[in-house]
């Protein structure tokens, strides 16, 4: 497993813990973390995230979590060993949603037959 795969994972798990334990607002909604992807320099970390709800409620969700970065950054730098937390990106990921919609599709045109 490479170095930026185990920092992944870890980031993955400490962010989701800090996103469901430690942020309270009702904006936020039901989130998920699906992948963090890091730069290999680990200056910067893509968090994808699942939020449910309508298109209102997942801006509002996403504004929410950009605006509690610093708070996640430095609950990150006090739980992980790290000389350096990266800089968070946090972005919607709709891939379960797309999934989803062409599993409909699929459906449908096979009860079109």
């Amino acid at each position: 497993m490479a170095r930026t795969d185990r920092i992944d994972s870890l980031l993955l798990k400490e962010i989701s813990n800090i996103i469901m334990f430690e942020i309270n607002d009702p904006k936020l909604g039901f989130t998920t973390v699906s992948e963090v992807k890091t730069a290999p320099d680990l200056s910067i970390a893509k968090v994808f995230v699942s939020i449910f709800g309508k298109g209102y409620e997942k801006r509002d969700g996403l504004a929410v979590l950009r605006k509690s970065k610093g708070f996640i950054k430095s609950e990150l730098a006090h739980r992980l060993n790290m000389r350096k937390i990266p800089d968070l990106i946090f972005v919607i990921d709709d891939s379960l949603e797309k999934a989803s919609r062409i599993d409909e599709l699929i459906e449908k045109n096979h009860k079109d037959e």
